[in-house]
């Protein structure tokens, strides 16, 4: 019962009180049965002694052993009349004189001391009892009695009996006192338990508060002060241990997180530092190969090449260049600018570039009839829309359909999505497709694009988005690619 009661009731409080109560009700119920079982055999053993002694007395009273008979005050049985019949026995008491079977004489003395006869009924039942080792319990007219029977020195069998009424009554209310007195202690118990047990409890309250306190704290990134711990805990104690591990722990977690957030400082500042060097001799070396290239002189086959690739891959540098120098600014928490943004319009402007950049892919813009208005950066959203279809012209084939929608939400909330019918994203890539530096699976194919992918244009949507204070998310199965990215409304 208790495991039940456990599985459905889950606080700990609840729990000890309700197993307290039930090991004290199950006390006080061994408790009370026990009393009862041996108030009630006490009383039985008295009243078989007394039974006993009783026809003892009714055995020598009749036979004239207790007291002799007046003289001519006899019967043909030989049996003494009159008063002297049952003896000094108490009121309900019960006698017959049986001979042969049958009982001869019989008297009952009623609870105000009268002596009454008895019904014939009752003179049969009388007459069946024998002498045996205890008295036994016999159904009358009256009630129930405890008779028992002796053999006298006349040969006549004596069977005295008397009501059990009075064991009752006693076991009866001891019963009733048990259950009020018991079940009062029981509904003080609980009280007291529940006090008590709540009293002793706080000290964890305390501690999973404090836990509770932490465990919404945004660990992962960005400065981390957890100033959070156990007041004052107890060691001599259990909870005071746990307490005291807690707050032992959180120095640990505290300088640890500290550690990470320095050495991302001094990463981040790095990443910045050099990135923004980087621009000046990449301006440079972009330069110097463009003017070579337009040298008039003639310039060898060999070199010519060379010097594509060099402006080529110096403007991919420069490109990867700016995007980390732009997520180290959003790293630092740089402000965005915030103004009214027409999502609408940007989104057909992505779209129109979209068609230049691929004329292989099909472009469908999905918009609703209104412009659609969110409050951020106008360049940070106009990028977020390229390369969302610079990734989905990246890494589907040639003939791909892609549709750009724009929704509001109740509240004004904006949703864009950008669906691709493409292979889709590997399960095993689709977790950290915004990771920086993340690479597709070969399942996204870049077909008609010769130029490496940085693996950082995902990685920029999910920092600009964030720090526009939105979500983006994917969902990816073959056939079905839909990124989808949600604005909060304009205040």
């Amino acid at each position: 019962m208790t495991a039940r009661v456990a599985g459905r009731v889950r606080s700990l409080r609840a729990r000890l009180v309700i197993t307290v109560l039930l090991l004290f009700t199950l006390a006080c119920v061994a408790i009370g049965v026990a009393t009862s079982v041996s108030l009630q055999h006490f009383l039985d053993d008295r009243q078989d002694r007394e039974v006993e002694m009783s026809v003892e007395r009714f055995e020598k009273s009749a036979t004239g052993a207790l007291r002799p008979p007046p003289p001519g005050d006899g019967t043909p049985d030989g049996v003494p009349s009159g008063g002297f019949f049952l003896g000094p026995q108490g009121p309900g008491s019960i006698g017959a004189v049986v001979r042969d079977g049958a009982a001869t004489r019989a008297e009952l003395i009623d609870q105000g001391g009268v002596r009454a006869d008895i019904p014939a009924a009752d003179l049969a039942l009388l007459a069946t009892v024998a002498p045996q080792d205890r008295p036994q319990d016999l159904e009358l007219s009256g009630g129930e009695y405890r008779v028992d029977a002796v053999v006298g020195s006349d040969g006549l069998t004596y069977v005295l009996g008397r009501p059990n009424d009075d064991v009752a009554d006693v076991t009866g209310r001891l019963l009733l006192i048990e259950v009020v007195v018991l079940g009062g202690a029981v509904v003080v118990a609980g009280v007291a338990a529940t006090v008590l047990v709540r009293r002793e409890l706080r000290p964890l309250e305390r501690v999973a508060g404090v836990a509770g306190q932490v465990g919404t704290l945004p660990l992962d990134r960005g400065e981390v002060h957890l100033a959070a711990r156990v007041p004052d805990p107890d060691p001599r104690t259990e909870v005071g241990q746990v307490g005291t591990a807690l707050n032992r722990m959180l120095d640990n977690v505290e300088g640890a997180l500290a550690a990470r957030q320095d050495s991302e400082t001094r990463l981040r500042r790095f990443v910045a530092d050099a990135s923004h060097e980087l621009r000046t001799p990449l301006a440079a070396i972009r330069g110097y190969a463009e003017l070579s290239r337009r040298e008039p002189d003639p310039v060898p086959a060999g070199t010519a090449h060379a010097l594509v690739r060099i402006s080529s891959q110096a403007e991919r540098m420069s490109t990867l260049v700016e995007d980390l120098l732009l997520l180290a600014r959003l790293d630092a928490g740089r402000p965005l600018e915030r103004t009214p943004v027409d999502l609408t319009r940007l989104v057909l402007d992505a779209v129109g570039d979209a068609h230049v950049a691929g004329p292989g892919h099909r472009w469908v813009p999905d918009l609703p009839d209104e412009p659609v208005t969110v409050d951020g950066d106008a360049g940070r959203l106009a990028q977020v829309m390229a390369n969302l279809l610079a990734n989905a012209r990246t890494h589907t084939p040639q003939g791909t359909t892609v549709t750009v929608g724009l929704t509001t939400e109740p509240g004004g909330a904006a949703t864009l999505t950008v669906t691709d019918s493409g292979p889709g994203i590997a399960p095993e890539t689709l977790p950290r497709v915004f990771e920086r530096f993340a690479r597709g699976a070969a399942s996204r194919t870049r077909a008609g694009n010769d130029t490496p992918s940085t693996g950082l244009g995902l990685a920029i949507v999910s920092a600009v988005v964030a720090a526009h204070h939105g979500t983006v998310s994917v969902d990816s199965v073959p056939g079905r690619t839909t990124f989808t990215v949600r604005l909060p409304a304009t205040p």
